[in-house]
């Protein structure tokens, strides 16, 4: 699918391992299982999906700005970023400017490249960038990572 939709701001980008069986396109919400970088379908899905998504956010990386194929054993480039905005689809659905968002599921299975609104800021990885009205089905977000101290995401404090 590749579709890395950067659109603005400043980029952080971190180089992370990735094993050889892992799949990640660049543009996937990826996050780290121990020092790997995995794409957000590949997350242990628990009770329900708030659970997990507030369990994703602890973990939850970043963006992927490279592919990596299955084989393939080098290091990709991922954006921790607070200040980059991306676009990204979303469950059709009106949205305010900093509403919370999470990674919207398909079948108990977290999707790699769409978000929902989320009902609290400890499911959040993410907050919508721009007002839109009904029906969108593209939405223009900035990113919380745990692993930047300077992230939103709830779990990105030091100590």
């Amino acid at each position: 699918m590749n579709r890395l939709r950067f659109r603005s701001g400043q980029v952080e980008l971190r180089r992370v391992r990735v094993d050889s069986a892992t799949v990640i396109e660049a543009g996937d919400l990826v996050w780290l299982d121990t020092d790997d970088a995995k794409p957000a379908s590949a997350f242990t899905w628990t009770t329900n999906l708030a659970t997990t998504q507030g369990n994703f956010a602890a973990k939850f990386l970043g963006v992927a700005h490279q592919q990596s194929r299955a084989g393939d054993t080098d290091p990709i480039s991922v954006d921790v970023g607070p200040h980059s905005v991306y676009e990204f689809d979303c469950a059709s659905a009106a949205y305010e400017v900093g509403a919370l968002l999470g990674p919207d599921e398909s079948s108990s299975t977290l999707m790699n490249q769409q978000f929902e609104s989320v009902g609290s800021a400890a499911a959040a990885i993410a907050r919508a960038a721009e007002y839109t009205v009904g029906a969108q089905t593209t939405l223009r977000v900035t990113l919380a990572s745990a692993y930047a101290a300077g992230s939103a995401n709830v779990n990105a404090q030091i100590g």
